[in-house]
């Protein structure tokens, strides 16, 4: 990936950000009030995904405004950082009518947006949130439960990063135990936010598994191993990271890990989880108030198109 400033990379995200905003890839663009593209800092070291706009946030333009927002936004505050640091984005930018599971094509007209988003932000540590969007970005069926808090270096376009899985914040408001498991392993966010930049995807040798594969069932590959398996933090994390140090390009990034921090074996333990496949996230990502449509349904058609909103920090 070429070399870029930070500030080269910003502007660019907004061209990216105007192209979404009058996006009519999908038949969503006629259901939608508002394109959620995403927001936070452009330069940030971690980057959250979702899998799709609510109600609230269709309304408003931006992510992760519910209750379900509010949850994250205080884990975030419990490891020493606070949302205008990150960068956080869904899968599919526009909110699927009555927050339904978003269809194949859907993903796939939305997949190039992300994409870039992840080119010019850059992240080291991309969280994946809820059952949908960890199938889709490792581009393999196996559940949350199973890969929750297991870092694992993927790559998305012409960006590597470390892969985290978390549950999503809407299943952990229904389910204390859900609660204790996801705050768990933001405990470790600081930790990985302090490793070495992931290396750069090698090149291609075939066509990039789009997205969508792993709704409707990708062919069997490894799940683990390698430089692409679960990787360890090297314990428990400790204070705040820096969130911008310098790297010789001009981009500023995490610092890196220490050398001393030892690997860990396997996986960390789990506490008791809950099911494979979380209720809330079925078919609503944010808090139950916003898993209800409106009585009316979405509202439809240009003059009830209001304007998108991207706050960059």
């Amino acid at each position: 990936m070429e070399a870029a400033s930070p500030e080269d990379r910003r502007e660019r995200l907004k061209v990216v950000y105007a192209e979404a905003s009058g996006c009519v890839r999908c038949p969503l663009a006629a259901t939608r009030t508002t394109v959620v593209f995403g927001s936070g800092h452009a330069d940030a070291g971690l980057m959250f995904v979702g899998e799709a706009p609510g109600a609230q946030e269709d309304k408003t333009g931006l992510p992760f405004v519910g209750q379900a927002g509010k949850l994250l936004d205080r884990l975030l505050g419990e490891v020493g950082l606070a949302r205008h640091e990150v960068f956080i984005a869904n899968v599919v930018k526009c909110r699927p009518p009555q927050n339904r599971d978003p269809h194949p094509n859907e993903i796939e007209a939305c997949r190039d947006y992300l994409v870039r988003q992840v080119e010019l932000i850059q992240p080291l540590v991309v969280c994946s949130l809820g059952n949908f969007a960890t199938k889709l970005l490792r581009g393999d069926p196996t559940g949350i439960t199973r890969v929750h808090g297991q870092p694992e270096v993927r790559s998305l376009g012409a960006a590597a990063f470390r892969l985290y899985p978390l549950f999503h914040p809407a299943a952990a408001l229904y389910t204390p135990a859900t609660l204790e498991i996801l705050r768990a392993d933001f405990q470790r966010i600081p930790a990985l936010l302090k490793l070495e930049p992931a290396p750069p995807p090698p090149p291609p040798t075939s066509r990039e598994p789009a997205l969508d594969e792993a709704a409707t069932g990708p062919p069997p590959r490894a799940a683990t191993g390698g430089a692409s398996g679960p990787e360890a933090t090297g314990g428990a994390a400790g204070p705040r990271p820096v969130a911008h140090a310098p790297r010789p390009d001009g981009v500023e990034v995490p610092t890196p890990a220490e050398a001393s921090a030892p690997a860990e074996a396997s996986a960390p333990a789990e506490a008791p989880a809950p099911a494979e496949d979380p209720a809330p996230e079925a078919g609503a990502p944010e808090a139950p108030a916003e898993a209800q449509p409106s009585a009316g349904g979405p509202p439809s058609g240009e003059d009830d198109e209001r304007p998108p909103q991207l706050d960059l920090f």
